[in-house]
């Protein structure tokens, strides 16, 4: 196998497991909406930024640390390379590299995620209920890894991918 053709796969599913990692901040969103004795807001939004290594990157950014912000610069930002956006470019990118090495249903399922996140803005996103779309991202990326799973040849190329899962995993 060509290192470029592991290249690709391993990234593939390291960036959809990251986004899915990513979007597991629904805790501290779900925890933010709990009313304190105090008034103060509950939610600990620098807290998401330390935990994904983000805070420097935010501070440059000069936004306020408000939900609104921290959630739209985690999710859609184009100039965070980790955001969920990002994550979810990356992981189709590396997957049309190597659509060769691809079962039908890993491409189907990794482009028809992108064809549908591509679009969406901050406003967009703000119409919609974060829960769903938590849960949506975190579906998107179980579906891949099921489909890996169960259609791909366990070969060099699954070891691969399945290699770029764990390792995010652990990192995380």
């Amino acid at each position: 196998m060509l290192s470029r053709t592991a290249d690709h796969l391993y990234w593939m599913a390291r960036y959809t497991e990251r986004a899915e990692n990513t979007v597991r901040m629904d805790v501290s969103y779900r925890m933010s909406m709990l009313p304190r004795a105090n008034g103060e807001d509950r939610g600990n939004w620098s807290a998401i930024l330390d935990i994904s290594e983000l805070s420097e990157a935010y501070a440059l950014t000069g936004r306020p640390l408000s939900a609104r912000d921290v959630i739209e610069f985690v999710l859609l930002d184009r100039d965070n390379l980790s955001s969920v956006w990002n994550c979810l470019r990356a992981a189709r990118e590396n997957a049309h590299a190597v659509r060769g090495k691809l079962t039908g249903e890993m491409w189907e399922t990794t482009n028809a995620t992108w064809l549908k996140i591509r679009d969406l803005t901050p406003e967009g996103l703000q119409d919609m209920d974060l829960g769903d779309f938590f849960e949506w991202v975190k579906f998107r990326s179980h579906l891949l890894r099921g489909v890996t799973v169960g259609t791909m040849f366990h070969d060099e190329a699954f070891q691969f991918s399945r290699l770029g899962t764990f390792l995010e995993r652990a990192d995380n």
